[in-house]
């Protein structure tokens, strides 16, 4: 007989009267950014958009107007260094924090404190409440309206 155990080493949902804070997650490896999506909703707390073409991803930010991006550096044609240039330069999107997320470096490198064209960075490959705990710590807090 199997068991499974489920773990709850998530956070609580947030109230469902607020606004979720919405997450841009673009990476080319569609398994990468669906999983992502699936258990940052999964904790009731988080809006997930995914975007898998880097050379639309400004676009994409542009019509979601995330709260947070969680940008790959490493993808094809258009590397995550560029789709950061190009939100920094949007007068609309400059100030919505980005994170890179990098298979390019050790977790020991990514908890130093470094950062890479001036951003945080997460080392993949990354769980998802490694996930939370880097979107609650860079997301903007929010004044009450």
């Amino acid at each position: 007989m199997k068991r499974i155990i489920e773990a709850n080493f998530l956070p609580a949902p947030v109230e469902e009267a607020k606004e979720k804070p919405r997450i841009l997650v673009i990476d080319d490896n569609r398994d990468f950014t669906y999983s992502a999506k699936l258990g940052l909703e999964r904790t009731g707390r988080y809006s997930v958009w995914e975007e898998n073409e880097p050379h639309r991803a400004h676009q994409t930010a542009q019509r979601v107007l995330p709260d947070l991006i969680l940008l790959d550096i490493a993808m094809p044609e258009t590397d995550g260094g560029e789709v950061a240039a190009r939100i920094e330069s949007d007068p609309i999107l400059h100030r919505t924090p980005v994170v890179f997320l990098t298979a390019l470096v050790t977790k020991a490198e990514a908890r130093s404190g470094l950062r890479i064209q001036g951003h945080p960075f997460l080392a993949k490959p990354i769980s998802i409440p490694e996930l939370i705990n880097a979107i609650e710590e860079h997301l903007p807090v929010r004044t009450a309206s």
